[in-house]
Parts: structure tokens; sequence; C-alpha cells
């Protein structure tokens, strides 16, 4: 049995989407990652940054939620969350998932916890306000990327739609925010009407 370790609305959503796609059987495990509140040293033996999300499988104990995406697809590759090995689009499939972590996740960063990017707190303005800037170049480009969609990897439903639909949900205003952003928009209701996703959003406080 799988474990997944998870806060509410955190980026283990991802991976309990899959989890849940895939149909495996997993265990939640809720951690308390408030800001001001010291992480349990047993949670830290798994993960030393003290961020969720963490599975479990057998020995192996990982982090990094498109990480733990990719390697659950790839493990049931049975549930065509993944492009095969060798597919044309496999290639898009890595860049999509690696540039959302790296770039969106980063700008929502920027908004949530600006005292990470700066040792001045008379700078946090500022970094909230360039990461909304940079978040809203960011949605744009991915906006582009979905057109004509429906999926970001055109016809073909993959778990990147599913990491989409996660730092959707992240969005300060995401129902507002959809408006400006058609494809998005277009490609996270088909994702949010998926029984498997609509487990798992109970967890995060959604639906």
């Amino acid at each position: 049995m799988y474990q997944l370790y998870y806060a509410s609305g955190s980026a283990a959503f991802a991976p309990q989407m899959v989890l849940e796609e895939i149909g495996a059987d997993y265990r939640l495990i809720e951690v308390d990652i408030s800001k001001d509140k010291p992480r349990d040293p047993d949670f830290l033996k798994l993960n030393p940054n003290g961020w969720v999300p963490v599975l479990v499988d057998g020995d192996l104990v990982m982090h990094e939620s498109a990480a733990i995406v990719m390697y659950l697809a790839d493990r049931h590759a049975e549930a065509g969350l993944a492009p095969p090995l060798g597919d044309a689009l496999r290639g898009r499939y890595y860049q999509w998932l690696v540039y959302m972590a790296d770039c969106l996740q980063v700008a929502y960063q920027m908004n949530y916890y600006p005292e990470r990017h700066s040792m001045d707190d008379g700078r946090v303005p500022d970094i909230v306000a360039k990461g909304r800037e940079r978040l809203a170049r960011v949605w744009s480009y991915m906006d582009d990327a979905l057109d004509p969609g429906p999926y970001l990897l055109g016809d073909q439903f993959s778990a990147c739609d599913l990491y989409v639909a996660m730092l959707v949900t992240w969005h300060p205003d995401y129902e507002s925010f959809l408006a400006e952003v058609p494809n998005v928009a277009r490609c996270v209701e088909r994702v949010f009407q998926r029984p498997a996703v609509q487990r798992a959003m109970k967890s995060h406080g959604l639906g």
C-alpha cells in the first residue's frame, strides 16, 4: 500500500489525483505545515526539507510532486496517464510537468511565501507584486499552449492535466481568474468532472 503524506491545498493534490486515477490502494497521512509550527521530527526523517508531498512505496521514500506524479504514472502505465516511452508526446509530457514545477509553482511561492525571497521584510510587497505579474505571464503562456487542446497533449488526457488542475486551485481567486484563460478553464472543467479527481478533491476542501 502506498502512503502519501499530504496537507490540504498543498502540492500533494496532484499525486493524490494520480493515485485515484490508477485505482491504487493508498493511505493519506496528514502533516501540519503551518508556518508557525515546527515539523514533526519523524516526518523530517522522511523529507528533511519539511514539505509535502512525500510518497512511501515500500523501501522507497520520495518527495517532489512532479517526480511522484511521473513515478506513479510509469509504475501504472496501464492507466494511460503518460505517453509510452519512445512516443514523441513523451517529450512534451516531461516538458510540461517540469515547466509547471519550475515556473508556476515558484511564482505561487513568491505570492504565498514572499519572505523566502528576500532578507529585507520591506521588499515583501514588491515580491508579491512580481509574483503575481509572473503568474499572469506564465498562465497566459499555458493558455496559448492549450489551444486547440483540449488537453496539454492535444486530444490525449495525461497527468499533465491533473497538474494544471492542481495549480489552478492555488490561484488567490481562481474562479474569476479562469475567465481570463478560457483554454485553461476548458481543460480543468473536464479534469474536475472526472470521478477520480472528485474523490481526491474532498481531501483538499474542494468541490
